[in-house]
């Protein structure tokens, strides 16, 4: 597996209406599955908005490091606008006609196959959820961002979305994925991220954050890391003090 990065971010800050929701976020993205873990209104969906290039920095600098290609970045949001009307397979076959690739092989990835004909409509939330995965990774794009695809399904959906998506990782392809689901970050991540009130508290490889901070899992991570957190050192990819960010009711969900 290549260690080269697919994508990085440089003193990343984002604010809406004067509230700061990023702040002096660095990181590298490499292949591998990264999974962004963190409390709610730490900043996941607009981290991975930035690294998607749907969001725009208010400060800082995003920038798409991986191949020249037909479709660098697949974007999975929270909420898809898919057209009820369409079938999953007319879905897919859109964005194809946009990124390249073949409908069915991205249907048959997901395992929505049969699905193929039925109406988005029709659908399931994990059966939408999967056909989001595939929206994001049709055409086989390096760098694959996705923002809580296992949000509002069962356990044993949300074990599948998972998997699936863990499964479009590769040796010179990036899956980002925010969660809160954190054995399954657990047991899929190569690399996570733990975000805190808008700023980077640990970032590195799974089993050595688990290693320095004496923790045998993700969730063990979560609570060293956030209840830790505040003014103090940043552990990971980036490793310098920060002040501490005012976490503001209503925004709770970038």
């Amino acid at each position: 597996m290549s260690d080269d990065p697919l994508a990085e971010l440089s003193d990343v800050a984002r604010t809406y209406g004067g509230v700061a929701v990023l702040e002096e976020v660095s990181l590298a993205v490499r292949p591998g599955v990264t999974a962004v873990i963190g409390p709610n209104g730490s900043g996941k969906s607009t981290l991975l908005g930035v690294l998607a290039g749907a969001v725009e920095p208010t400060d800082g600098r995003a920038r798409y490091a991986g191949p020249d290609v037909d479709r660098p970045i697949g974007y999975l949001p929270q909420r898809v606008p898919f057209r009820e009307e369409f079938s999953a397979r007319e879905t897919l076959a859109f964005y194809a006609r946009l990124a390249g690739g073949d409908p069915d092989e991205a249907l048959e990835r997901v395992g929505l196959s049969d699905a193929a004909h039925r109406r988005v409509g029709a659908l399931s939330g994990g059966m939408r959820r999967l056909l989001g995965i595939a929206q994001a990774t049709v055409g086989d794009p390096p760098l694959v961002v996705l923002d809580e695809p296992t949000s509002g399904l069962d356990p044993g959906m949300r074990r599948r979305a998972f998997r699936t998506a863990a499964d479009a990782s590769g040796a010179d392809t990036a899956v980002v994925v925010s969660s809160h689901d954190l054995d399954l970050a657990d047991e899929h991540a190569d690399r996570v991220v733990v975000l805190d009130r808008g700023h980077v508290a640990a970032a590195g490889p799974r089993e050595r954050l688990c290693t320095e901070h004496g923790v045998d899992d993700v969730a063990g991570l979560y609570r060293a890391v956030v209840a830790g957190a505040g003014v103090g050192r940043v552990s990971g990819d980036a490793d310098r003090d920060e002040p501490s960010a005012v976490h503001v009711t209503g925004v709770s969900d970038r």
